[in-house]
């Protein structure tokens, strides 16, 4: 058998760039989808229509937005484990998963385009059957590349000094695919003085950053070839027996639990970060996007320390301090407003600077994480399942973005003139992150380590 090529820096930086397409895409739906179809009072002055019904109409306790999006979701979770299954027993010459990412680029970010071109210029059930559909689609195309796409790192990562070269590349990329999309709020004000219409402007911004995203995941696709690094057996277990299997490791439901929580509450401060500048700090819109991208630039300067801090500390010792900084950030927020001695813009900074370090790790180090847990399950088993391992964390991050979906536009609905909704949103945050640090103190990283170390 021909030996199998290491990955170069080079390469390493193709492959990290694909996780730049998706989180572009990604970010501009969880970020601005409720914003632009729930919008608050001092958007809709500034010209922001209302395309779908508004308020607490499901079951008494759901937006019709909130409930497409969690209703787009389970539905997404389905398609997670038969997409893994899929693509750990695809027997393409090309690989396991190079073939399902070049397949998914191209819808991933159609749908992400059309989920802004409302057909109907009004507020129409119509809009949020189409909002459903284009959401829907969205969420199974982004399985489509990131399952596949997730599983390759620890396959392509065969030492634990690459894996975690990857780890940090894909982190700079996703944090970097996210600021690239926060910064949509800047762009769409310079395109809107040209075309004179805001949701107009919004579509073109949006259109065009998605075009980019799809552009940068096709960068993998033509630049690696996964024959030529990994050389696994595909898996010939049914998707249903895969997915048993995986959920049979005790670490790994410890990880999922843990994940799921994490998730929630980060999603529900992105989604809400908006509400909490104008509403909260009574500030303009353009500064959403200074705050993050200023706060996505000093979690920049943590990845060195968090890859020195690593070999020393553990990877669950620095996701725990992570945990309880987030919790710090999100507390901090609830407070956001004249309550704090600080003028409205300093508190938006400080929070920068708190939540900064806590990016970095969750940024760098979960991915890893599965990795390490993929790679001793092999280990045992004797079958690789990456695909498997990735497609529930896919489900974890799905789920928490879910439920958070739901959770802030029915909070949004409380004490719309005071801020009250969002101050709740972000305790809430902060108390689901004190539940995912209590949960991830169960995984036992000792005894992951101690079983990749034995590997011939």
């Amino acid at each position: 058998m021909a030996q199998k090529k290491t990955l170069s820096s080079g390469k390493v930086w193709c492959f990290a760039i694909g996780q730049f397409g998706w989180s572009l895409l990604a970010a501009l739906i969880s970020s601005f989808l409720v914003n632009y179809y729930q919008p608050d009072s001092t958007i809709v002055a500034q010209g922001q229509p209302i395309f779908i019904p508004q308020g607490r109409v499901i079951l008494g306790v759901m937006t019709v937005l909130g409930a497409i999006t969690a209703f787009g979701r389970i539905f997404d979770a389905i398609t997670d484990p038969i997409i893994a299954s899929k693509s750990d027993r695809c027997k393409s010459k090309e690989g396991r998963r190079i073939p399902f990412m070049r397949a998914a680029a191209v819808p991933f970010a159609l749908s992400c385009i059309l989920t802004f071109w409302s057909p109907v210029n009004g507020e129409s059930g119509i809009n949020a059957l189409f909002l459903f559909l284009m959401l829907t689609l969205f969420y199974l195309f982004m399985t489509m590349y990131c399952t596949p796409y997730n599983a390759l790192i620890p396959e392509l990562g065969s030492d634990q000094k690459t894996r975690m070269n990857i780890s940090t590349a894909i982190s700079f990329t996703y944090i970097a695919g996210m600021a690239v999309a926060y910064m949509a709020p800047v762009l769409w004000g310079l395109v809107q003085g040209a075309v004179g219409d805001r949701v107009l402007a919004i579509r073109i911004t949006f259109s065009v950053l998605a075009l980019i995203g799809m552009g940068c995941m096709f960068v993998p696709v033509f630049t690696i070839r996964e024959r030529d690094y990994v050389d696994v057996v595909p898996s010939d277990a049914p998707a249903l027996r895969s997915l048993s299997a995986t959920f049979r490791n005790k670490d790994f439901r410890i990880f999922v639990a843990s994940d799921v929580a994490y998730f929630l509450g980060i999603t529900m401060f992105q989604t809400a970060l908006p509400y909490f500048v104008t509403k909260l700090l009574g500030l303009g819109e353009s500064m959403y996007t200074i705050y993050f991208v200023g706060m996505t630039a000093l979690s920049i300067l943590f990845y060195v320390p968090v890859n020195k801090l690593t070999p020393k500390l553990g990877k669950k010792k620095l996701i725990l301090i992570a945990f309880c900084v987030f919790t710090v950030s999100f507390v901090f927020t609830a407070c956001f407003g004249s309550s704090l001695p600080l003028p409205p813009a300093a508190q938006g900074y400080l929070l920068c600077v708190i939540a900064a370090p806590a990016m970095a790790i969750f940024g760098i180090l979960p991915q890893a994480v599965v990795a390490d847990i993929a790679e001793c399950d092999a280990l045992e088993t004797q079958e690789n399942r990456s695909g498997m391992f990735y497609a529930a964390r896919t489900f974890a991050f799905k789920l928490g973005q879910s439920i958070a979906m739901v959770l802030v536009t029915t909070f949004a609905t409380i004490g719309q003139e005071t801020g009250l909704g969002y101050r709740i949103t972000a305790v809430a945050a902060a108390c689901v992150c004190v539940l995912g640090g209590v949960l991830f103190m169960l995984y036992d990283e000792k005894k992951v380590y101690s079983i990749i170390m034995r590997k011939p």
